[in-house]
């Protein structure tokens, strides 16, 4: 068997002395090969490390500014002072004189949509809907101060709906499409309405700012909440 590399033997000193240093001088380069791969590996993870470093504080920067951005260009809610009457004419609004009693079944208004009168004793639960509500439990919520506008489907475009819902406060308001109105929108209160062709109409804020929580609706103090959910509410 032919002895290994770093088992070589002579038997002139001289040249045993050589062996052993060639034997040396390997096993030396072998642990310097070693540790230099070791720096490499180390150099390795130290640079993923980095690389991992720089992308996920990039990654959390952009999340705060994405969440900055949000809040800083969110739109601002739309906010009345509530109980703000003042008695002023807003050309185009007709006011009326209903009853406030609570009934149950159908009932036949004598506005469309109505703006008052015989209703439902379940109010409609203030909100966005997407499906035409039961007008008797509606009523009920404008007895309790809320605005209802309604729009016809069929000629209103969904950014003239976003525009409508733009008009809202958080609460004390509804908006649902209303098939076969004789108008595109309708913006009802309690024993008021008013009626325009666009979501644009600057009328439409004004109403609000007049007839929103009136102290001149039947329970103005009522809550507009906790009752019915009606079909398609967002």
């Amino acid at each position: 068997m032919t002895p290994s590399a770093d088992k070589r033997t002579s038997g002139n000193p001289a040249a045993q002395a050589k062996i052993n240093l060639t034997v040396k001088q390997q096993r030396e380069q072998q642990k310097q090969a070693k540790l230099a791969d070791y720096q490499k590996q180390l150099a390795q993870r130290r640079r993923s490390k980095l690389v991992w470093w720089v992308v996920g504080s990039t990654a959390a920067i952009a999340i705060i500014g994405l969440i900055a951005a949000s809040v800083i260009f969110a739109p601002k809610p739309v906010t009345y002072e509530a109980g703000n009457s003042t008695g002023r004419e807003i050309d185009g609004v007709e006011t009326f004189e209903h009853v406030t009693t609570h009934v149950e079944g159908a009932v036949t208004y004598e506005q469309t949509p109505p703006a008052g009168g015989e209703h439902n004793p379940i109010w409609l639960n203030c909100g966005v809907y997407t499906e035409p509500q039961a007008n008797e439990n509606a009523v009920h919520s404008l007895e309790h101060g809320a605005i209802w506008i309604t729009y016809d489907p069929e000629v209103v475009s969904e950014a003239e709906v976003e525009k409508l819902q733009g008009y809202m406060p958080s609460t004390y308001a509804l908006l649902s499409p209303y098939p076969g109105m004789d108008t595109p929108i309708a913006v009802s209160a309690w024993n008021a309405q008013l009626k325009v062709d666009s979501a644009d109409d600057e009328r439409i804020e004004e109403f609000f700012t007049e007839y929103w929580r009136s102290q001149n609706a039947p329970e103005p103090n009522a809550i507009c909440s906790g009752a019915l959910d009606g079909p398609g509410k967002a």
